[in-house]
């Protein structure tokens, strides 16, 4: 039986798969993992650093946490080359969505625009679908705080809690047992390192090699956004009585 199929995105198989979307979603499970977890005081975020070679250069901003809009951030997990084109796309619309209405772009509508456009590639012929999947976590002022995420097919779901990435289904059934309502900022970080340690294999992870942010609203109801050091981020680790690997 012929099997072209499978090099054609926009082609359906036999049995009704489109096997270029199903090798991308793949691909991202082999990615590093990267959690997103919603509480009462806001969102936290929670990544596996990719740390190739200790000869790298360490670069001096994220490259897996991205800020879209002072209102809103995303977490990727999958090819970084593919993600950089949909964060500058959600960054221009974003922008002009405020232009035009002088005020912030509702998350969903953010999430909605860039998931078209990750659809549209998977009927083109010639193109192939992005091999990078979100998580969207923001504040607006009708739904208050939300977090998204979005995959290679363009789909997208809100979430209480989610785990993407490598081992992902492990993380996945963590944060269904442990998830609970109400839960504070504190306990929102505690749970993340959690379900981010199960999806690494290790009881004693190294503080460089995770990434941990939060977004909430001061005393004063502004937003903020905050990135742990790796001084805040091995307190976070020892309090929840993990053995820390020593920095190679």
């Amino acid at each position: 039986m012929s099997r072209r199929y499978d090099t054609k995105t926009n082609a359906f198989s036999s049995d009704g798969r489109l096997m270029q979307v199903e090798n991308a979603l793949e691909g991202i499970n082999q990615a590093g993992s990267s959690i997103g977890i919603l509480t009462d005081e806001g969102i936290t975020f929670a990544c596996e650093r990719d740390v190739s070679s200790s000869l790298l250069e360490l670069s001096k901003h994220s490259e897996k946490i991205f800020c879209l809009d002072r209102h809103v951030h995303c977490v990727v997990s999958g090819l970084a080359a593919d993600a950089n084109l949909l964060i500058e796309v959600s960054r221009v619309h974003s922008q002009r969505f405020r232009y035009s209405y002088r005020e912030n772009i509702p998350i969903q509508e953010l999430v909605r625009h860039v998931c078209d456009i990750k659809q549209r590639y998977t009927q083109v012929g010639g193109q192939r679908p992005f091999g990078a999947a979100f998580l969207f976590g923001g504040w607006d002022k009708t739904f208050k705080f939300q977090l998204y995420s979005s995959d290679p097919s363009g789909n997208f779901a809100g979430w209480k809690a989610i785990a993407i990435g490598k081992n992902h289904v492990a993380a996945n059934s963590f944060l269904k047992e442990n998830y609970q309502e109400g839960m504070t900022m504190t306990q929102g970080l505690d749970l993340a390192v959690k379900a981010l340690c199960k999806t690494i294999d290790t009881t004693n992870p190294s503080p460089d090699k995770l990434e941990i942010m939060y977004m909430t609203k001061n005393e004063a109801g502004e937003l903020v956004a905050k990135t742990l050091n790796e001084k805040e981020v091995l307190e976070l680790l020892q309090r929840n009585n993990f053995q820390v690997k020593q920095k190679e």
